[in-house]
């Protein structure tokens, strides 16, 4: 009962903070290596009122199968990235992982290590989910790597699902079940 949920060693997980972070996320959202990264759909920016509109909105229209946060380091309580679970289903325990440390300055430091096993205790333990599913594109290999490090599972290769700067690529879709985590 002791066990931290929020809080690791190096960061935390945070809720959004509307009227500060809004201007932070919108300079990720113009860097085109993390958003291209992060998402398939097309990148665009997006001015610091639009997040906050959208934000209000969420929030006002919280959703039961969706939790998001952000990452902070505790050092400094600078905003680093975000991490969401998304689309839990909730009948068959089952939801997306989202997470990202949006500057390159910033990852290699264990920050993202720290937020997926604070991620995955929460979704495991907390929400009692029984298998948490994230994908990627097959050019974001560090991504890849980190998932397959952590014990995720290439479960079905999209071939050819995303179109970026004239060429295409495989969308890859992994997932971990609770005992393979519990198992780590």
């Amino acid at each position: 009962m002791d066990k931290q949920l929020f809080e690791g060693k190096l960061i935390r997980l945070a809720p959004l903070d509307v009227e500060h972070d809004v201007s932070v996320e919108s300079v990720w959202t113009h860097n085109a290596s993390f958003i291209r990264m992060m998402y398939a759909e097309p990148m665009r920016p997006l001015s610091p009122n639009a997040l906050k509109k959208k934000y209000e909105a969420a929030v006002k229209n919280a959703q039961p199968n969706q939790f998001q946060f952000m990452i902070r380091l505790l050092a400094e309580d600078r905003l680093i990235g975000l991490a969401r679970l998304v689309r839990i289903d909730w009948g068959n325990g089952g939801a997306r992982l989202l997470l990202g440390i949006a500057d390159e300055s910033d990852r290699g430091r264990g920050y993202g290590s720290e937020a997926l096993a604070l991620m995955l205790n929460y979704a495991f333990s907390e929400l009692n989910l029984y298998r948490v599913s994230a994908s990627t594109s097959e050019y974001n290999e560090p991504a890849l790597a980190f998932l397959q490090k952590n014990n995720f599972a290439i479960e079905v290769r999209r071939r050819q699902a995303i179109h970026r700067d004239g060429k295409w690529w495989d969308l890859i879709m992994l997932g971990l079940l609770r005992e393979d985590w519990s198992s780590k």
